[in-house]
Formats: C-alpha cells, sequence, structure tokens
C-alpha cells in the first residue's frame, strides 16, 4: 500500500478516535487533552483536508477512510446542530463576563434585559462602573449582590449573600471571584452561584490550567456541600464542558443541552467558556445572545424546575 495512503489512513483513523473518545489524549504533557476537548467540535476541520488529499491523490479508499471522523463528529456533536422544540419553562438565566474594559455598562445592560431573564450572573466587574450596572438594572432588578468582580440581579429576593473562596492557592486575599446567594423564587428557595475561574494560556509548556482547575475543584466542594437542593451556577469557567478539568463541577451539575451556544470570542466564537449549569433543575434551551461591548458573548438559559 502506498506510504501516502497509509498515512491518510492514520490520521483519519487518529482523528476518529479522538472525537469519539476524547480522553485517550493524555493530560499529563501540557495539559494537551484539555486543550483538545476544549476545542473538540473544531477537529471535524481535518474531513475537508482529508478530503482534498483524498481528490488529489484520486484515491478512493482515501476517501472514505476521511469519512471516519466526520462519523464520529456526527454521532458526538450531530444532536447540536438539529432543531430544538420549544419545551416549557420557569425561569431565565443570563450569564455574561461583562469585560472590565467596557465602557458601555447601560447599552449592554439593556442587550441583556431584552431577553427578560429572572436571574443575571455578570463577571469582571470594577467599582468604577457599578453606580452604571446598578442605574441599568436596578427597575426591573432590584435584588442584588456584588462580591469583588462577581456580580447577581434579580427579580426575586436574595438572601444569604456572601463570598465563596475559590482562590488558588497562591493568589491572595483580595482575589474574589466567587459569590452564593439564595434566590427566593415563587417555586421555591434556589441556591445560585457565580463564579469566574481563573484564565488559562497557551505558551511554550503546553496549555496552563493549574489556577483554573485548581479553582475548579475549590468550587466543586462548595458545591457538593451545598444544602439547597435546587441549585444553579452562572459562570465564566474558562472552559467547554467537554474539558476534563471541569470534572469537579461537571460531576455534580446536569449536562447543558446539545448546543454549541459558543460565547468566545465575541468577534469569532470558538468555544463556549460561560456556563449556565443546574442541580435539580433542567436547562431546556441554552443560546448565544447578540454582541456586547465585551470580548465575551452572553449566554441566556431557560430552566425548568
Amino acid at each position: 500500500m502506498p506510504i501516502f495512503r497509509v498515512v491518510l489512513l492514520a490520521l483519519a483513523a487518529l482523528a476518529a478516535t479522538v472525537l469519539a473518545f476524547p480522553r485517550v489524549v493524555p493530560n499529563g504533557i501540557g495539559h494537551l487533552g484539555s486543550l483538545v476537548e476544549t476545542f473538540l467540535p473544531w477537529l471535524v476541520l481535518i474531513v475537508p483536508v482529508l478530503l482534498g488529499l483524498a481528490w488529489w491523490r484520486r484515491s478512493a479508499v482515501s476517501a472514505l477512510a476521511a469519512l471516519l471522523p466526520a462519523i464520529a463528529w456526527l454521532a458526538q456533536f450531530g444532536g447540536h446542530v438539529l432543531p430544538q422544540a420549544e419545551q416549557p419553562h420557569h425561569l431565565v438565566a443570563v450569564q455574561h463576563n461583562v469585560s472590565d474594559e467596557n465602557t458601555d455598562p447601560a447599552g449592554t445592560a439593556r442587550k441583556l434585559i431584552a431577553t427578560r431573564p429572572d436571574l443575571i450572573g455578570l463577571e469582571e466587574l470594577v467599582p468604577a462602573a457599578l453606580p452604571a450596572w446598578d442605574a441599568a438594572l436596578r427597575a426591573e432588578y432590584p435584588y442584588r449582590t456584588v462580591q469583588g468582580t462577581v456580580g447577581l440581579w434579580s427579580r426575586h429576593p436574595l438572601a444569604e449573600a456572601a463570598p465563596v473562596d475559590i482562590r488558588p492557592h497562591d493568589v491572595g486575599p483580595d482575589w474574589n471571584r466567587g459569590l452564593r446567594a439564595v434566590a427566593r423564587t415563587p417555586h421555591g428557595d434556589i441556591a445560585i452561584y457565580v463564579a469566574h475561574l481563573p484564565s488559562v494560556r497557551i505558551g511554550l509548556g503546553g496549555f496552563d490550567s493549574v489556577r483554573r482547575d485548581e479553582s475548579a475543584r475549590r468550587l466543586g466542594a462548595l458545591l457538593a456541600a451545598e444544602p439547597v437542593d435546587r441549585m444553579l451556577l452562572l459562570g465564566d469557567l474558562n472552559s467547554t464542558v467537554d474539558d476534563r478539568g471541569l470534572r469537579p463541577v461537571l460531576s455534580l451539575m446536569a449536562a447543558p443541552p446539545r448546543d454549541f451556544a459558543f460565547s468566545w470570542p465575541a468577534r469569532v466564537p470558538l468555544a463556549r467558556v460561560d456556563q449556565i449549569l443546574t442541580r435539580a433543575m433542567t436547562v431546556t434551551e441554552l443560546q448565544a445572545l447578540p454582541e456586547t461591548g465585551s470580548d465575551h458573548l452572553p449566554i441566556a438559559a431557560h430552566i425548568r424546575l
């Protein structure tokens, strides 16, 4: 068999295997597994490359092999592109990293309010902009709590509002990017967490997610100890729900709907790093909202109790 065909078949088989079983990629060297999982849907781009090479060499066998990763992708993500029937819901929640460089808090707030959410979780709030956020949101969301750089605005009364410690071990006490509050809704109490996990970096050492992973473990411990049955997590978790680094959190929460709803970067969204996750509730619909003054897109979820 020509060496070209062997290489193409090997690439097709490898791509299909990674798409179907991403955990086979080890995480011990440069957190490569987490990196692959973060951008896993985009591995489908190898399909047109393989088909192009097969066409160039006029190889029908190679063309058929190129369909292997396409089939694996459809099995993994095909449900994301199918239209979903609208389902009844009780609450609407919005999650948004508003960016600490956002120059138009009022305009951003108007876009969030347009979806008529019951709850709005925000990250990267800066003290200088808080009056603008309050002025824009206060009329429809009279209940709010801001802890550090994260905040929650609600149509329903909030109780037990307090910061939660999700700091990596090497970060000082002034780093506060997590909160917990209990929303007193007409449907009963809901424990709500708003969290902003540390950023990840791609460099010569690979995918640096050490701080993010440590923060995820701390957040997971808090969620595991939560006494209120119904729980909602709004946050910029700095990765997707496929990333094994978020397992301490994701193992405790219900899986989101099969929808891409990419949120970052806003101009050309490649991944959903902003998450709305639940326990003892169901997210029936998840969508990315129009661009605001942030480098993230807002995410909105319909939630059934």
